[in-house]
């Protein structure tokens, strides 16, 4: 009998055990659940490495990776307290990230789950910081929307149910991580720039006015002229010769970008009838940005579903949580799954 035919006439668990593996940029990760409970989650991180660099340097990413691996598994399973033969599935990133990267983990999962002649899922990372909600809430349950925001995306979006979405709004240009990195780097702050910016913030006061958001259409988001504004106020003063508070600059910009992010996503639930909003992704680990998601849901009588910060940023719990939706619905993937750098989070509408 094949892989094949083994892993997918295996019969399905209603409270599957998943291993989940995530390697798309700096962080390798393994984590365990079973059903919607985390029994471990591992996360080596080669971030402190990349940030003499300003940034990720997809070599020395890959290389990490490749030491890394190994030992997140091991350690994941063994917290987990399970045998690797107790394993119902695999789940693995293989898209969007560096691809050096995703083939470290790719490549470590499909022979894991050769082994095991278990299941092999591959998820789709964007799916991932969305499904990080269902571990944080375990009666979660569709309808709801969506807020994504992370270093490569920024989205409200319709969850219909688990596996269908439709996207209401995306951005235009740079996502807000990305800005967030842009506006710390010419503020001399380090990477990466999300929490250089928040803790920066803290000592200072939303006092200049930067550019509205993009509002042409009501849940889309454009930070390219948030960003560049940043950069011209501070360059301008330089150049002038003119005084000016980095901390003001860092908390007028986290409350630009945070603030429609959060409007959006409650306008968003209005619309849509819709009694929850989750978030996901590496800037929803934002204190100022949860607060404010916090009190505007409260507000509008909306339930918030916030993952731990923990499971915000890049992590392999979030990637075992899709696997699971992926695993109930019977999606599995064969050895010929190949890693892929990008993968468009999709066309307005539905998905």
């Amino acid at each position: 009998m094949t892989y094949e035919e083994r892993a997918k006439n295996r019969p399905l668990k209603e409270e599957p055990l998943i291993l989940g593996i995530e390697s798309s940029c700096d962080e390798t990760a393994a984590a365990v659940i079973r059903g919607r409970k985390l029994l471990s989650s591992i996360i080596l991180s080669s971030a402190a490495e990349q940030a003499k660099y300003g940034g990720v340097v997809p070599e020395i990413a890959s290389r990490a990776h490749t030491e890394a691996i190994g030992e997140a598994v091991g350690r994941a399973v063994a917290e987990a307290g399970v045998s690797p033969a107790a394993l119902d599935a695999v789940a693995v990133t293989y898209g969007a990230g560096l691809l050096g990267a995703l083939l470290v983990g790719l490549s470590f999962a499909k022979a894991y789950a050769f082994a095991l002649g278990i299941p092999l899922i591959g998820v789709n990372h964007i799916r991932g910081h969305m499904a990080a909600a269902y571990l944080a809430d375990d009666t979660l349950e569709p309808p709801f929307i969506t807020l994504l925001a992370s270093g490569g995306h920024t989205a409200v979006i319709y969850t219909k149910n688990y596996t269908d979405f439709e996207i209401m709004g995306s951005t235009r240009d740079d996502a807000a991580g990305e800005a967030f990195d842009k506006a710390a780097r010419v503020l001399g702050l380090s990477y990466p720039g999300g929490p250089s910016i928040e803790k920066l913030a803290r000592e200072g006061e939303p006092s200049v006015a930067f550019p509205k958001m993009f509002s042409g259409n009501g849940y889309d988001f454009s930070y390219s002229g948030l960003k560049t504004a940043v950069i011209n106020y501070c360059h301008q003063r330089e150049q002038k010769g003119e005084p000016y508070s980095r901390a003001d600059v860092a908390a007028s910009f986290q409350s630009a970008a945070c603030g429609v992010l959060a409007e959006r996503a409650v306008a968003a639930a209005k619309e849509k009838g819709c009694k929850t909003v989750a978030a996901g992704g590496g800037v929803i680990a934002n204190g100022y940005l949860r607060a404010l998601l916090q009190e505007k849901c409260a507000a509008a009588g909306l339930k918030l579903v916030l993952p731990e910060k923990k499971y915000c940023t890049d992590n392999a719990a979030m990637i075992a949580a899709e696997g699971l939706v992926q695993y109930r619905a019977g999606n599995f993937s064969d050895l010929s799954l190949n890693a892929c750098a990008h993968i468009p989070l999709g066309k307005k509408g539905k998905q």
